[in-house]
């Protein structure tokens, strides 16, 4: 696969010619997904805005997110794209590309099935030598923490406009935490910015 510029974004669809082929298609060449535009808003107003993620400010702002759309629906395709680019991710320089969002624009909208691939997507980052290298986390519209209310304002710290699997690199992270005082503090610092907002009120943020 050729190598993509920094903050490239990227989407897998199957072609007319073989239904089970997936392409690479470098949507700058064609057009922004709205996949894309929409993941980049939650990103700057939720994720970044509200600083939630003391690793995603950096990456964000200087275009090192890899943005791949993936518009199947077939869990074992989808399987094969993320290590795919767990792999590529690996082998990329930090200062081309930081970190990946894997945004599943047709795949997986039942939390529960998601939560199902998320032990398999973190068994196949094992099983390919990526453990200690790459970190898989995970978004999605109906993310629910165990003991929690569907619609308690702490479920939308995780709650992202698409199921996402987010790529990171395990050395940039213990390189953030190093320098950041209290690093176990953060969720319940989230959870306290979401109780404050409101889920009106982070529904607004989000544009929802």
């Amino acid at each position: 696969m050729a190598a993509l510029c920094s903050g490239a974004e990227v989407g897998y669809r199957r072609t007319g010619l073989n239904a089970g082929f997936m392409c690479f298609l470098d949507i700058n060449r064609i057009q922004m997904k709205k996949e894309i535009e929409v993941t980049k808003s939650w990103l700057e107003k939720v994720v970044v805005g509200l600083n939630l993620c003391p690793f995603a400010r950096q990456p964000f702002s200087m275009g090192r997110i890899r943005y791949i759309v993936y518009e199947g629906a077939d869990i074992v395709q989808l399987a094969k794209v993320m290590v795919q680019e767990a792999q590529y991710l690996s082998r990329q320089p930090p200062a081309e590309v930081e970190t990946a969002l894997l945004i599943l624009s047709n795949a997986l909208p039942d939390f529960f099935d998601y939560l199902d691939f998320i032990e398999e997507a973190e068994w196949l980052i094992r099983e390919n030598g990526l453990e200690g290298i790459v970190q898989l986390a995970s978004f999605h519209p109906d993310y629910q923490f165990a003991g929690t209310e569907p619609e308690a304002p702490e479920n939308y710290t995780n709650r992202s406009p698409y199921p996402m699997l987010h790529l990171l690199r395990e050395e940039s992270i213990e390189r953030v935490l190093e320098n950041y005082e209290h690093p176990e503090e953060i969720p319940a610092r989230n959870i306290e910015k979401m109780r404050e907002l409101g889920v009106e009120g982070i529904r607004k943020l989000m544009g929802e």
